[in-house]
């Protein structure tokens, strides 16, 4: 490149200074040209107008001056080259130095021993672009995150993406993904349904890091219900604390339910409430709160809602939202005359102390936030980040529900989703990295999750998706891996005894490129168990068209073959392959192939004219023979092809009745 350049420059004014001699200046400037007077003072001007100020040369004498006047009157007669001249001579300066200054450049790198500096330059940029990018990681501080669902129901979707959300960025940041009960709730919640929403987290593979269960759990309860002394001592604070008006931020209100619901409905009728109840304790003397407390006297604890107070965020999905304190909410209730602590006070001390510093939770949350800051404000806790996450809707456009159908964890579970697949269906519900990308593993998710590409725009739940994102993952387990998770499902259709049969990886194999969900292997393996070749005959026209092709002397042939010991023995584990081999040559033998050979053949074999590999049913049904599971085994299957070679009849319809018969007498044997 320096080459380049110079070479260029050096052309050009080469070029400038033959053309003009001395004043090589000259050519860059749109002045008259002073050529006679530079050459009179033997020297080069830079700035041409010079000659037109005698004070620019004090050091010539008088005559010399008199003969440089002289001479300036003779340069400003000079005529300036036409613009259209000064333009060619331009280009053809630009152009010579362009092609001298890539020839020098190109015999620079065929020099000996030297590296193509374009690769030298890539590599650079590349190491640079990499530093960059490690330095920008380890920007990235440690979240803690929590999940705090409220134990009254199962985990729905909404509640699992969230979790999902917080369990992601703590595990791509290297922080903490907390576990909160939040059980304040005390009529609805069970500890049947926290151990539900704990084995729905289990199943997707959100591990808490603290919470139930854990070793942090020794230090102290992740259940409200049982962190009664903190958000009391929090409440005692409060009203000890002098807010900037003098007065205490928190106080006692001694008014009932019944005349705090009174008054409300007293000011919606005259059209004055505003939405907050205005205690009339709110200002009472000292002297009068202190005699009530003495006497025994039930409170609940209000928190005072300072005049002209706004709250503010930053919120990470929806933007800055703020709210006026004191037009939207009146002073609210900490604590309960029962001492039972209300939810959102709960929700501000767990966050301090738990040393939450991002908050990823549903936008039907946001307006809780208002109460939460003034709360973590007044304590002196810094907020930390949130990030309100829109709802997710059915197809309808309304919220998802149960009319939508499945909706529960459990449920998804039980009908044979995995939790792979769940997992990246639920983060495209409301995010995506830019791409076209549709199927990823967890550990992709992790790396390529943030919650500041999460948008705000509702989402809608899309059941055909999810299935077709469950078979993708399905399909791209192995065998081993999918057996596993097909185990449960064959012994609950009884097909198997054991989850861990040898059953089950062969089923993998067969059904993994046709099946969905893992339920849908319980009809493949039953149909391959079974062998119903009348029935089929009888009901399906492409098959009773075979009979008329010599489908009879085709199972003679397989009869003979297995008579003779030539027939693969589908107990052993290699059948799949000897199989295989054995319809090669067997074909070969009897003169057909393709077409003509494999689909008669399917029909004998499997009784069917349509299905999963013909070698792996059969396997299927020598496992399940040594098993002892009921079936139609191989042995049965060539008993009741000797029936067609009893029928007389060469073409449908033949005696179906006869055949039935026989069928059915040598499938009990």
């Amino acid at each position: 490149v320096v080459a380049f350049i110079a070479a260029a420059l050096l052309v050009a004014c080469g070029a400038t200074v033959y053309n003009h001699g001395s004043a090589a200046g000259e050519f860059f400037v749109a002045t008259a040209q002073p050529t006679v007077t530079s050459q009179l003072v033997n020297t080069r001007m830079v700035n041409p107008a010079w000659q037109y100020s005698m004070q620019t040369a004090p050091q010539f004498g008088a005559h010399v001056v008199q003969k440089v006047q002289t001479a300036a009157t003779k340069d400003a007669a000079i005529q300036k080259p036409s613009s259209t001249g000064v333009l060619a001579f331009n280009c053809i300066v630009l152009f010579v130095g362009l092609a001298v200054g890539w020839s020098m450049q190109q015999l620079r790198s065929w020099g000996p021993g030297r590296a193509p500096q374009s690769d030298a330059l890539i590599a650079v940029m590349v190491a640079t672009s990499e530093k960059a990018a490690g330095a920008a990681k380890q920007k990235l501080a440690p979240m803690r995150t929590r999940f705090a669902p409220s134990p009254t129901g199962s985990l729905h979707v909404g509640g699992a993406r969230t979790a999902l959300y917080n369990w992601l960025m703590a595990r791509k940041t290297g922080g903490n993904f907390i576990l909160r009960i939040e059980d304040t709730d005390m009529a609805r919640s069970t500890r049947e349904s926290e151990e539900s929403m704990k084995a729905d987290l289990r199943w997707l593979g959100l591990k808490w890091d603290e919470g139930p269960e854990t070793e942090k759990e020794q230090e102290f309860s992740f259940r409200q219900s049982e962190r009664g002394p903190f958000y009391e001592e929090m409440a005692k604070k409060l009203m000890a604390k002098v807010g900037p008006d003098g007065k205490s931020i928190a106080y006692p209100c001694f008014s009932t339910q019944e005349e705090v619901d009174a008054v409300k409905a007293s000011s919606e009728t005259s059209g004055e409430y505003q939405g907050g109840f205005v205690s009339p304790w709110r200002d009472s003397p000292k002297e009068v709160i202190d005699a009530k407390i003495a006497a025994g006297e039930p409170y609940a604890i209000r928190f005072r809602v300072p005049k002209g107070k706004r709250v503010a965020i930053n919120d990470i999905v929806r933007g800055p939202v703020g709210w006026d304190a004191e037009a939207t909410i009146g002073d609210f209730v900490l604590l309960r005359s029962s001492g039972v602590p209300v939810y959102n006070f709960c929700v501000a001390v767990d966050d301090a102390l738990m040393g939450i510093t991002h908050v990823i939770r549903a936008e039907e949350h946001l307006t809780n936030t208002l109460r939460q800051g003034l709360i973590l404000e007044a304590l002196g806790f810094e907020m930390p980040t949130y990030a309100h996450c829109s709802l997710i809707l059915g197809e309808d456009g309304s919220k998802l529900s149960k009319r939508h159908g499945a909706t529960s964890v459990a449920q998804f579970a039980q009908e044979g989703f995995v939790p792979s697949a769940m997992i990246n269906y639920l983060v495209g519900l409301g995010w995506n990295d830019g791409t076209e990308k549709e199927v990823y593993t967890v550990e992709e998710i992790v790396e390529a999750f943030d919650v500041n590409r999460v948008q705000k725009s509702p989402s809608v739940f899309d059941m055909q998706k999810l299935r077709w994102i469950n078979a993708q993952h399905l399909r791209n387990m192995d065998d081993t891996e999918l057996a596993a998770l097909l185990g449960p499902f064959l012994v609950d259709a009884g097909l198997t005894k054991a989850k861990d049969s040898p059953l089950g990886p062969v089923a993998a194999h067969m059904c993994k490129q046709k099946i969905e969900l893992l339920v849908d292997v319980v009809p493949l393996v039953k149909a391959a168990l079974t062998h119903d070749l009348p029935g089929t005959l009888a009901s399906d026209a492409a098959a009773a068209k075979l009979v008329g092709e010599d489908l009879k002397g085709l199972a003679k042939a397989v009869v003979d073959a297995y008579d003779a010991g030539e027939f693969p023995d589908a107990s052993k584990a290699d059948f799949m392959d000897n199989y295989a081999a054995w319809v090669k040559e067997f074909g070969k033998k009897i003169g057909r192939k393709g077409k003509q050979l494999m689909q008669p053949l399917r029909l004998i074999l499997t009784g069917v004219m349509s299905g999963p590999d013909v070698g792996y049913q059969l396997r299927l049904a020598a496992i399940a023979e040594q098993e002892g599971t009921p079936c139609v085994t191989i042995a049965q299957r060539m008993a009741a092809l000797k029936t067609l070679q009893k029928l007389e009849a060469t073409s449908f319809p033949f005696p179906l009745t006869t055949y039935w018969h026989v069928c059915r007498t040598s499938l009990s044997r």
